[in-house]
């Protein structure tokens, strides 16, 4: 995962998966523009092992943190260094998620991404919808649906780690060190997604494993 090189900055071709634009408005009688994403839409699953009482994490390498990580008169050069940028300023700690790019219910692709990232096999109705929200609301506005499921050591049929050429760690914390996580001073390589499903689960969820 933090076997990186060959950094460089280039310009964006039309992409599948996100789309710049302008939007034109008129608010207030004032004329008014704003520059936004296109992206898709998509779900996000706490995933809890109650065999062990631990929250199932994935880990991966974010390119977006990684460049924010990088100081802007870097960015301008052909090839990043990536001595003095290590892989490792990109690595994010997640919930389980993926983007709604399929004709299917969002209960089907969460229970999909949940086998192909994390590795189990959770029925349909073990999968509790808990709300839904705008992500990125700056810029894309995009919709995310929030899942909880409560999984066991039997259910992993498989490695997990993600499809195709995806590269995802499965990371386990257990109560005592989410509590430390959403307490941390940061900066917390999360997104604001994961630190509220976090917070959501200790509230609803946490005192019936903590004995």
């Amino acid at each position: 995962m933090e076997d990186l090189k060959n950094v460089y900055i280039s310009p964006l071709p039309d992409s599948p998966y996100v789309k710049p634009f302008r939007f034109n408005y008129t608010q207030n009688g004032k004329e008014k523009t704003w520059d936004l994403l296109e992206v898709h839409d998509s779900v996000a699953i706490v995933v809890f092992n109650v065999s062990r009482k631990v929250m199932i994490f994935v880990k991966q390498f974010r390119p977006a943190i990684y460049y924010n990580c990088i100081h802007p008169d870097d960015r301008e050069l052909n090839v990043i260094d990536t001595n003095k940028y290590p892989a490792s300023l990109g690595i994010a700690l997640e919930m389980c998620a993926g983007i709604i790019d399929k004709n299917k219910s969002v209960e089907h692709i969460a229970q999909e991404e949940v086998l192909e990232e994390c590795g189990y096999d959770v029925p349909l109705e073990k999968l509790q919808k808990i709300t839904s929200y705008r992500s990125g609301v700056g810029v894309q506005g995009s919709l995310q649906t929030f899942f909880y499921c409560e999984v066991t050591d039997d259910m992993k049929t498989q490695q997990g780690g993600g499809v195709d050429d995806e590269i995802i760690d499965v990371v386990e914390k257990t109560i005592p060190e989410m509590e430390e996580m959403v307490n941390s001073p940061g900066p917390i390589p999360s997104p604001p997604s994961c630190l509220f499903a976090l917070m959501w689960f200790l509230h609803y969820k946490a005192d019936k494993y903590r004995k």
